[in-house]
Protein backbone atom coordinates (compact mmCIF):
# COMPACT_ATOMS: atom_id res chain seq x y z
CA UNK A 1 0.00 0.00 0.00
CA UNK A 2 1.10 3.62 -0.98
CA UNK A 3 1.25 6.52 0.63
CA UNK A 4 -0.70 9.06 -1.25
CA UNK A 5 -0.36 12.38 0.65
CA UNK A 6 -0.38 14.86 -2.03
CA UNK A 7 -4.19 14.30 -3.37
CA UNK A 8 -5.39 12.60 0.44
CA UNK A 9 -3.80 14.11 2.60
CA UNK A 10 -2.09 12.35 6.17
CA UNK A 11 -2.93 9.06 7.64
CA UNK A 12 -4.21 7.08 4.56
CA UNK A 13 -3.27 4.48 2.02
CA UNK A 14 -3.89 3.44 -1.42
CA UNK A 15 -4.72 -0.18 -2.86
CA UNK A 16 -2.31 -0.30 -5.09
CA UNK A 17 -0.42 -3.27 -4.14
CA UNK A 18 0.79 -4.44 -7.90
CA UNK A 19 2.60 -1.20 -8.53
CA UNK A 20 5.39 -1.30 -6.35
CA UNK A 21 9.01 -1.71 -7.17
CA UNK A 22 10.77 -2.43 -4.16
CA UNK A 23 8.82 -4.59 -2.31
CA UNK A 24 5.07 -5.65 -1.24
CA UNK A 25 4.76 -2.42 1.52
CA UNK A 26 7.63 -1.26 3.24
CA UNK A 27 5.55 0.08 6.05
CA UNK A 28 4.29 -3.50 6.18
CA UNK A 29 7.66 -5.10 6.87
CA UNK A 30 8.34 -3.00 9.97
CA UNK A 31 5.50 -4.65 11.54
CA UNK A 32 4.56 -7.63 13.54
CA UNK A 33 1.99 -9.72 12.12
CA UNK A 34 2.38 -12.75 14.52
CA UNK A 35 -1.32 -13.58 16.58
CA UNK A 36 -1.03 -12.95 19.83
CA UNK A 37 -1.99 -16.35 21.86
CA UNK A 38 -3.30 -16.66 25.54
CA UNK A 39 -1.54 -19.92 26.09
CA UNK A 40 -0.83 -23.01 24.85
CA UNK A 41 -4.18 -24.64 23.36
CA UNK A 42 -4.72 -28.54 25.06
CA UNK A 43 -8.45 -29.42 24.37
CA UNK A 44 -8.98 -31.73 21.53
CA UNK A 45 -11.44 -29.50 19.58
CA UNK A 46 -15.30 -30.98 19.47
CA UNK A 47 -15.07 -30.53 15.15
CA UNK A 48 -15.00 -33.45 13.57
CA UNK A 49 -12.53 -32.81 10.88
CA UNK A 50 -9.13 -34.00 10.42
CA UNK A 51 -5.62 -34.18 7.90
CA UNK A 52 -6.37 -36.83 5.75
CA UNK A 53 -6.43 -35.70 2.21
CA UNK A 54 -9.15 -37.24 -0.29
CA UNK A 55 -11.77 -38.82 2.61
CA UNK A 56 -14.35 -35.99 1.60
CA UNK A 57 -13.89 -34.35 5.41
CA UNK A 58 -13.20 -30.69 5.74
CA UNK A 59 -9.53 -30.34 7.64
CA UNK A 60 -8.21 -28.48 10.27
CA UNK A 61 -6.02 -25.63 9.79
CA UNK A 62 -2.40 -25.85 10.80
CA UNK A 63 -0.79 -22.54 12.48
CA UNK A 64 2.36 -22.59 10.47
CA UNK A 65 -0.70 -22.07 7.28
CA UNK A 66 -0.16 -18.49 6.19
CA UNK A 67 -1.27 -16.04 3.14
CA UNK A 68 1.70 -14.42 1.01
CA UNK A 69 0.42 -10.80 1.57
CA UNK A 70 1.89 -9.77 -1.93
CA UNK A 71 0.81 -11.88 -5.37
CA UNK A 72 3.33 -10.54 -7.64
CA UNK A 73 5.94 -12.86 -8.68
CA UNK A 74 8.54 -10.02 -9.31
CA UNK A 75 8.12 -8.96 -5.45
CA UNK A 76 8.23 -12.18 -4.12
CA UNK A 77 11.45 -12.83 -5.91
CA UNK A 78 12.86 -9.87 -4.46
CA UNK A 79 12.50 -10.84 -1.05
CA UNK A 80 14.28 -14.06 -2.10
CA UNK A 81 17.04 -11.97 -3.55
CA UNK A 82 17.22 -10.06 -0.13
CA UNK A 83 17.34 -13.24 1.97
CA UNK A 84 14.16 -12.42 3.26
CA UNK A 85 10.78 -13.61 4.62
CA UNK A 86 8.34 -11.98 2.16
CA UNK A 87 5.03 -10.51 4.79
CA UNK A 88 2.42 -12.81 4.99
CA UNK A 89 -1.04 -13.19 7.28
CA UNK A 90 -1.79 -16.05 9.58
CA UNK A 91 -4.46 -18.32 8.20
CA UNK A 92 -7.68 -18.36 9.77
CA UNK A 93 -9.51 -21.73 10.53
CA UNK A 94 -10.50 -24.10 12.83
CA UNK A 95 -7.68 -25.60 14.86
CA UNK A 96 -7.20 -29.24 16.00
CA UNK A 97 -6.37 -28.59 19.64
CA UNK A 98 -8.42 -25.38 21.24
CA UNK A 99 -7.23 -23.54 24.14
CA UNK A 100 -10.83 -23.29 26.37
CA UNK A 101 -12.99 -25.69 27.50
CA UNK A 102 -15.95 -25.61 26.05
CA UNK A 103 -18.48 -26.80 28.88
CA UNK A 104 -16.85 -23.82 31.09
CA UNK A 105 -16.17 -20.79 29.00
CA UNK A 106 -18.02 -17.72 28.68
CA UNK A 107 -18.38 -15.51 25.64
CA UNK A 108 -18.95 -11.60 25.26
CA UNK A 109 -20.05 -9.91 22.21
CA UNK A 110 -20.69 -6.09 21.63
CA UNK A 111 -21.56 -3.66 18.59
CA UNK A 112 -20.53 -0.40 18.39
CA UNK A 113 -20.80 2.40 16.24
CA UNK A 114 -22.82 3.23 13.20
CA UNK A 115 -25.27 0.95 11.93
CA UNK A 116 -24.35 -1.23 8.93
CA UNK A 117 -26.07 -4.10 6.85
CA UNK A 118 -24.87 -7.42 8.52
CA UNK A 119 -24.83 -6.97 12.34
CA UNK A 120 -27.24 -8.96 13.33
CA UNK A 121 -25.88 -11.50 10.88
CA UNK A 122 -22.58 -11.76 12.53
CA UNK A 123 -24.06 -12.20 16.02
CA UNK A 124 -26.61 -14.74 15.15
CA UNK A 125 -24.03 -16.83 13.38
CA UNK A 126 -21.43 -16.48 16.45
CA UNK A 127 -23.96 -17.59 18.48
CA UNK A 128 -24.93 -20.34 16.21
CA UNK A 129 -21.57 -21.27 16.13
CA UNK A 130 -20.73 -21.50 19.38
CA UNK A 131 -23.60 -23.00 20.50
CA UNK A 132 -23.97 -26.15 18.18
CA UNK A 133 -20.20 -26.49 16.87
CA UNK A 134 -18.42 -26.00 19.94
CA UNK A 135 -21.16 -26.59 22.66
CA UNK A 136 -20.73 -23.07 24.21
CA UNK A 137 -23.26 -22.22 26.24
CA UNK A 138 -22.77 -19.28 28.38
CA UNK A 139 -22.85 -16.49 25.76
CA UNK A 140 -24.14 -13.19 26.27
CA UNK A 141 -24.58 -9.63 24.61
CA UNK A 142 -23.27 -6.11 25.85
CA UNK A 143 -25.84 -3.21 25.57
CA UNK A 144 -25.38 -0.49 23.59
CA UNK A 145 -21.57 -0.65 22.25
CA UNK A 146 -19.08 -0.74 25.20
CA UNK A 147 -21.33 1.42 27.13
CA UNK A 148 -22.64 -2.35 28.14
CA UNK A 149 -19.72 -2.40 30.52
CA UNK A 150 -19.90 0.54 32.33
CA UNK A 151 -21.80 0.53 35.42
CA UNK A 152 -23.29 3.80 35.23
CA UNK A 153 -25.35 3.01 32.42
CA UNK A 154 -26.98 -0.06 33.89
CA UNK A 155 -27.35 -1.98 30.92
CA UNK A 156 -28.15 -5.77 31.31
CA UNK A 157 -26.34 -8.56 29.48
CA UNK A 158 -28.66 -10.53 27.48
CA UNK A 159 -28.77 -13.95 27.62
CA UNK A 160 -27.97 -15.10 23.61
CA UNK A 161 -29.11 -18.60 22.38
CA UNK A 162 -30.24 -19.78 19.21
CA UNK A 163 -33.69 -18.93 20.07
CA UNK A 164 -32.92 -15.88 20.46
CA UNK A 165 -30.77 -14.77 17.23
CA UNK A 166 -33.53 -17.12 15.59
CA UNK A 167 -34.78 -14.36 13.06
CA UNK A 168 -32.27 -11.54 13.82
CA UNK A 169 -30.66 -11.64 10.55
CA UNK A 170 -34.21 -10.62 8.61
CA UNK A 171 -33.82 -7.20 10.33
CA UNK A 172 -31.70 -4.29 10.10
CA UNK A 173 -29.63 -2.71 12.84
CA UNK A 174 -28.06 -4.86 15.77
CA UNK A 175 -30.06 -6.28 18.43
CA UNK A 176 -27.81 -5.41 20.88
CA UNK A 177 -28.42 -1.42 20.12
CA UNK A 178 -25.12 0.62 19.11
CA UNK A 179 -23.69 3.56 20.45
CA UNK A 180 -20.27 6.02 19.88
CA UNK A 181 -17.69 7.79 22.31
CA UNK A 182 -15.07 6.72 24.44
CA UNK A 183 -15.59 4.60 27.69
CA UNK A 184 -12.93 4.10 30.55
CA UNK A 185 -10.96 0.80 29.46
CA UNK A 186 -10.28 0.03 33.26
CA UNK A 187 -14.51 0.14 34.25
CA UNK A 188 -14.62 -2.20 30.73
CA UNK A 189 -11.81 -4.55 32.17
CA UNK A 190 -13.21 -4.67 35.92
CA UNK A 191 -16.38 -5.67 33.82
CA UNK A 192 -15.15 -8.43 32.19
CA UNK A 193 -13.43 -9.49 34.98
CA UNK A 194 -15.90 -9.19 37.08
CA UNK A 195 -18.44 -11.66 35.04
CA UNK A 196 -15.85 -14.12 34.53
CA UNK A 197 -15.86 -13.24 30.99
CA UNK A 198 -13.28 -15.31 29.01
CA UNK A 199 -13.78 -14.11 25.24
CA UNK A 200 -14.93 -10.77 23.95
CA UNK A 201 -16.22 -10.49 20.31
CA UNK A 202 -16.11 -6.74 18.69
CA UNK A 203 -17.99 -5.57 16.10
CA UNK A 204 -17.13 -2.75 14.96
CA UNK A 205 -15.37 -0.15 12.53
CA UNK A 206 -12.14 1.99 13.27
CA UNK A 207 -12.95 3.22 16.24
CA UNK A 208 -14.37 0.47 17.72
CA UNK A 209 -11.21 -1.71 16.56
CA UNK A 210 -8.89 0.80 18.64
CA UNK A 211 -10.96 0.38 22.00
CA UNK A 212 -10.48 -3.15 21.63
CA UNK A 213 -6.84 -2.80 21.01
CA UNK A 214 -6.70 -0.33 24.56
CA UNK A 215 -8.89 -3.17 25.90
CA UNK A 216 -6.56 -5.99 24.95
CA UNK A 217 -3.31 -4.00 26.25
CA UNK A 218 -5.09 -3.65 29.84
CA UNK A 219 -5.83 -7.18 29.45
CA UNK A 220 -2.34 -7.99 28.88
CA UNK A 221 -1.06 -5.20 31.97
CA UNK A 222 -3.27 -6.95 34.32
CA UNK A 223 -2.32 -10.51 33.58
CA UNK A 224 -5.61 -11.92 32.40
CA UNK A 225 -6.09 -13.92 30.18
CA UNK A 226 -9.10 -12.54 27.99
CA UNK A 227 -9.38 -13.23 24.52
CA UNK A 228 -10.33 -9.76 22.08
CA UNK A 229 -11.54 -11.03 18.57
CA UNK A 230 -12.71 -8.59 16.42
CA UNK A 231 -14.82 -8.44 13.41
CA UNK A 232 -13.72 -5.76 11.05
CA UNK A 233 -17.22 -3.82 10.41
CA UNK A 234 -17.65 -0.14 8.07
CA UNK A 235 -19.72 0.47 5.37
CA UNK A 236 -16.79 2.29 4.23
CA UNK A 237 -14.59 -0.26 3.32
CA UNK A 238 -11.76 1.51 4.35
CA UNK A 239 -9.85 -1.15 6.84
CA UNK A 240 -6.52 -1.72 5.88
CA UNK A 241 -5.30 -4.93 4.81
CA UNK A 242 -8.33 -6.28 4.60
CA UNK A 243 -9.76 -6.43 0.91
CA UNK A 244 -13.42 -6.42 1.95
CA UNK A 245 -15.87 -5.57 4.98
CA UNK A 246 -19.28 -6.68 6.10
CA UNK A 247 -22.13 -4.53 4.67
CA UNK A 248 -20.15 -2.77 2.13
CA UNK A 249 -21.99 -5.08 -1.15
CA UNK A 250 -25.43 -3.83 0.57
CA UNK A 251 -24.71 -0.33 0.46
CA UNK A 252 -23.69 -0.55 -3.00
CA UNK A 253 -26.60 -2.79 -3.96
CA UNK A 254 -28.88 0.23 -1.85
CA UNK A 255 -27.33 3.28 -3.61
CA UNK A 256 -27.76 1.94 -6.97
CA UNK A 257 -31.34 2.54 -6.36
CA UNK A 258 -30.62 5.61 -5.84
CA UNK A 259 -28.79 6.24 -8.64
CA UNK A 260 -31.59 4.81 -10.42
CA UNK A 261 -34.08 7.52 -9.11
CA UNK A 262 -31.92 10.12 -9.64
CA UNK A 263 -31.83 9.36 -13.42
CA UNK A 264 -35.45 8.82 -13.88
CA UNK A 265 -35.82 12.30 -12.26
CA UNK A 266 -33.05 14.24 -14.04
CA UNK A 267 -34.68 12.61 -17.67
CA UNK A 268 -37.61 13.74 -16.51
CA UNK A 269 -37.19 17.16 -17.26
CA UNK A 270 -35.54 19.84 -18.88
CA UNK A 271 -31.86 19.78 -18.04
CA UNK A 272 -32.57 17.73 -15.35
CA UNK A 273 -29.78 17.28 -13.03
CA UNK A 274 -29.88 14.39 -9.64
CA UNK A 275 -27.23 14.88 -7.02
CA UNK A 276 -26.58 12.01 -4.99
CA UNK A 277 -24.74 11.67 -1.67
CA UNK A 278 -23.44 8.46 -0.37
CA UNK A 279 -21.10 7.00 1.86
CA UNK A 280 -17.32 7.48 2.63
CA UNK A 281 -16.22 9.76 5.05
CA UNK A 282 -12.04 9.11 3.45
CA UNK A 283 -12.61 6.27 0.60
CA UNK A 284 -14.60 6.75 -2.41
CA UNK A 285 -15.53 2.90 -2.87
CA UNK A 286 -19.38 2.89 -2.70
CA UNK A 287 -19.78 5.89 -4.86
CA UNK A 288 -17.32 4.52 -7.35
CA UNK A 289 -19.04 0.76 -7.65
CA UNK A 290 -22.78 1.86 -7.12
CA UNK A 291 -21.54 4.04 -10.37
CA UNK A 292 -19.91 1.17 -12.09
CA UNK A 293 -22.77 -0.99 -12.12
CA UNK A 294 -25.51 1.31 -13.02
CA UNK A 295 -23.53 2.77 -15.49
CA UNK A 296 -25.93 5.48 -15.56
CA UNK A 297 -23.59 8.24 -13.38
CA UNK A 298 -21.61 11.36 -15.47
CA UNK A 299 -19.31 12.29 -12.66
CA UNK A 300 -18.52 10.61 -9.88
CA UNK A 301 -16.78 12.81 -6.87
CA UNK A 302 -14.50 11.43 -3.71
CA UNK A 303 -12.47 12.27 -1.16
CA UNK A 304 -9.53 11.01 -2.84
CA UNK A 305 -9.13 13.58 -5.22
CA UNK A 306 -8.98 17.20 -5.25
CA UNK A 307 -11.87 18.75 -8.06
CA UNK A 308 -12.94 22.51 -8.49
CA UNK A 309 -16.39 24.22 -8.75
CA UNK A 310 -15.57 27.02 -11.19
CA UNK A 311 -13.23 27.41 -14.21
CA UNK A 312 -12.56 25.77 -17.67
CA UNK A 313 -11.93 22.96 -15.79
CA UNK A 314 -14.19 22.43 -12.93
CA UNK A 315 -17.13 20.95 -12.41
CA UNK A 316 -19.84 23.70 -13.66
CA UNK A 317 -17.91 23.72 -17.13
CA UNK A 318 -18.04 20.23 -17.58
CA UNK A 319 -22.00 20.23 -16.50
CA UNK A 320 -22.67 22.94 -18.56
CA UNK A 321 -21.23 20.62 -21.79
CA UNK A 322 -22.80 17.19 -20.50
CA UNK A 323 -26.53 19.32 -20.39
CA UNK A 324 -26.28 21.26 -23.56
CA UNK A 325 -25.19 17.91 -25.41
CA UNK A 326 -27.30 15.24 -23.54
CA UNK A 327 -30.25 17.45 -21.55
CA UNK A 328 -29.37 15.49 -18.08
CA UNK A 329 -26.74 14.74 -16.02
CA UNK A 330 -26.32 12.29 -12.59
CA UNK A 331 -23.35 13.08 -10.38
CA UNK A 332 -22.78 11.01 -7.12
CA UNK A 333 -20.53 12.68 -4.32
CA UNK A 334 -19.11 10.63 -1.17
CA UNK A 335 -19.44 12.23 1.91
CA UNK A 336 -16.46 13.30 2.72
CA UNK A 337 -15.23 14.88 -0.82
CA UNK A 338 -14.81 18.43 -1.57
CA UNK A 339 -14.22 19.09 2.20
CA UNK A 340 -11.59 21.96 0.97
CA UNK A 341 -14.39 24.13 -0.07
CA UNK A 342 -15.24 24.75 3.92
CA UNK A 343 -12.78 27.14 5.57
CA UNK A 344 -12.81 26.43 9.02
CA UNK A 345 -10.34 27.47 11.75
CA UNK A 346 -8.67 24.24 12.66
CA UNK A 347 -8.28 25.24 16.29
CA UNK A 348 -12.22 25.08 16.34
CA UNK A 349 -12.83 21.79 14.13
CA UNK A 350 -15.72 19.50 15.75
CA UNK A 351 -15.59 16.12 16.16
CA UNK A 352 -18.08 13.46 16.73
CA UNK A 353 -18.52 11.22 20.15
CA UNK A 354 -15.83 8.43 18.03
CA UNK A 355 -13.24 10.99 17.75
CA UNK A 356 -14.44 11.36 13.56
CA UNK A 357 -14.10 15.19 12.37
CA UNK A 358 -17.36 16.21 11.67
CA UNK A 359 -17.81 16.28 7.55
CA UNK A 360 -19.89 19.40 6.46
CA UNK A 361 -22.75 18.38 3.84
CA UNK A 362 -21.18 18.35 0.42
CA UNK A 363 -24.23 17.42 -0.77
CA UNK A 364 -26.18 20.45 -0.02
CA UNK A 365 -23.03 22.44 -1.14
CA UNK A 366 -22.44 21.39 -4.20
CA UNK A 367 -26.44 21.57 -5.00
CA UNK A 368 -26.67 24.96 -4.13
CA UNK A 369 -23.44 26.22 -5.84
CA UNK A 370 -24.59 24.35 -9.00
CA UNK A 371 -27.92 26.36 -8.94
CA UNK A 372 -26.56 29.62 -8.42
CA UNK A 373 -23.90 29.32 -11.19
CA UNK A 374 -26.48 28.05 -13.85
CA UNK A 375 -29.31 30.95 -12.85
CA UNK A 376 -25.90 33.44 -13.41
CA UNK A 377 -25.06 32.46 -16.60
CA UNK A 378 -29.41 32.09 -17.11
CA UNK A 379 -29.71 28.57 -17.90
CA UNK A 380 -32.67 26.99 -16.14
CA UNK A 381 -32.06 24.19 -14.35
CA UNK A 382 -33.97 21.08 -12.64
CA UNK A 383 -31.80 19.72 -10.04
CA UNK A 384 -32.69 17.09 -7.63
CA UNK A 385 -30.96 16.26 -4.66
CA UNK A 386 -31.47 12.36 -2.54
CA UNK A 387 -29.42 11.64 0.58
CA UNK A 388 -30.03 7.66 0.95
CA UNK A 389 -27.42 7.38 4.00
CA UNK A 390 -30.04 6.24 6.65
CA UNK A 391 -31.83 3.93 4.76
CA UNK A 392 -28.56 2.25 2.96
CA UNK A 393 -27.31 1.87 6.85
CA UNK A 394 -30.81 0.09 8.08
CA UNK A 395 -30.86 -2.38 5.24
CA UNK A 396 -30.97 -5.76 6.11
CA UNK A 397 -28.07 -7.78 4.48
CA UNK A 398 -28.09 -8.56 1.09
CA UNK A 399 -27.69 -12.66 0.09
CA UNK A 400 -24.14 -11.68 -0.70
CA UNK A 401 -23.16 -9.86 2.74
CA UNK A 402 -25.41 -12.49 4.38
CA UNK A 403 -22.61 -15.40 3.08
CA UNK A 404 -19.72 -13.10 3.97
CA UNK A 405 -20.99 -12.47 7.44
CA UNK A 406 -21.50 -15.89 8.25
CA UNK A 407 -18.07 -16.78 7.28
CA UNK A 408 -16.73 -13.94 9.24
CA UNK A 409 -18.59 -15.44 12.39
CA UNK A 410 -17.06 -19.07 12.07
CA UNK A 411 -13.68 -18.10 11.48
CA UNK A 412 -13.87 -15.05 14.62
CA UNK A 413 -14.96 -18.00 16.53
CA UNK A 414 -12.64 -20.68 15.51
CA UNK A 415 -9.97 -18.29 16.73
CA UNK A 416 -11.25 -17.33 20.08
CA UNK A 417 -11.60 -20.94 20.82
CA UNK A 418 -8.16 -21.64 19.76
CA UNK A 419 -6.89 -19.08 22.13
CA UNK A 420 -6.21 -16.55 19.26
CA UNK A 421 -6.62 -12.90 20.74
CA UNK A 422 -5.59 -9.12 19.68
CA UNK A 423 -6.55 -9.74 16.33
CA UNK A 424 -9.32 -9.51 13.38
CA UNK A 425 -10.58 -11.18 11.33
CA UNK A 426 -9.78 -10.69 7.74
CA UNK A 427 -9.91 -11.26 3.91
CA UNK A 428 -7.32 -11.10 1.39
CA UNK A 429 -7.12 -12.75 -2.06
CA UNK A 430 -10.28 -14.71 -1.24
CA UNK A 431 -9.02 -16.39 2.19
CA UNK A 432 -9.90 -15.80 5.38
CA UNK A 433 -7.05 -14.04 7.43
CA UNK A 434 -6.06 -13.47 11.60
CA UNK A 435 -4.50 -9.60 11.62
CA UNK A 436 -3.03 -8.12 14.34
CA UNK A 437 -5.69 -5.07 15.82
CA UNK A 438 -2.26 -3.04 15.74
CA UNK A 439 -2.02 -3.41 11.85
CA UNK A 440 -5.51 -3.14 11.22
CA UNK A 441 -6.05 -0.16 12.70
CA UNK A 442 -2.44 1.59 11.57
CA UNK A 443 -4.26 3.52 8.80
CA UNK A 444 -7.05 3.91 5.92
CA UNK A 445 -7.78 2.06 2.84
CA UNK A 446 -8.59 4.22 0.17
CA UNK A 447 -9.32 4.04 -3.64
CA UNK A 448 -6.25 4.28 -5.79
CA UNK A 449 -6.16 6.87 -8.31
CA UNK A 450 -3.71 5.20 -10.49
CA UNK A 451 -5.59 1.84 -9.77
CA UNK A 452 -8.43 -0.47 -12.18
CA UNK A 453 -11.44 0.92 -10.00
CA UNK A 454 -10.89 5.01 -10.41
CA UNK A 455 -10.28 4.17 -14.25
CA UNK A 456 -12.97 1.92 -14.43
CA UNK A 457 -15.08 4.69 -12.41
CA UNK A 458 -13.76 7.17 -15.17
CA UNK A 459 -14.61 4.96 -18.22
CA UNK A 460 -18.22 4.39 -16.49
CA UNK A 461 -18.75 8.20 -16.06
CA UNK A 462 -17.16 9.72 -19.51
CA UNK A 463 -15.75 12.46 -17.01
CA UNK A 464 -12.28 14.31 -17.40
CA UNK A 465 -10.16 12.36 -15.13
CA UNK A 466 -9.60 15.32 -13.32
CA UNK A 467 -12.06 18.32 -12.87
CA UNK A 468 -9.19 20.96 -11.82
CA UNK A 469 -6.38 23.14 -13.20
CA UNK A 470 -3.18 21.42 -13.22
Amino acid sequence: MKEKKSEQGEGVVSHGVFKLDTGADPELDTMDLNIETLGEAKIKSPLTLNFIKGDEIAAFVRDDERLLYDASLRNHRKYVERGQEPPSFESAGPREMIYFDPTKVKVAMVTCGGLCPGMNNVIRSLVLQLWHRYGVRSIFGAKFGYQGFVSQYQHPFIELNPEFVADIHQQGGTVLGSSRGEQTVDEIVDSLERHNINVLFTIGGDGTLRGAMAINEEIKRRGLRIGIIGVPKTIDNDIPYVSRTFGHDTAVDQATIAICAAHVEAKGAPNGVGVVKLMGRHSGYIACKSSIAMREVNVVLIPEQRFEMEGEKGLCAFLERRLASRGHAVIVVAEGAGQGFFHTDSGKAKHDASGNLKLHDIGVYLSDKLKSHFKKIDVPLNLKYIDPSYIIRAAPANSMDAIFCNNLAEHAAHAAMAGKTGMVVGLWYENFTHLPLSVATCNRKVVDLEGDLWRSTVESTGQPTKLRKE
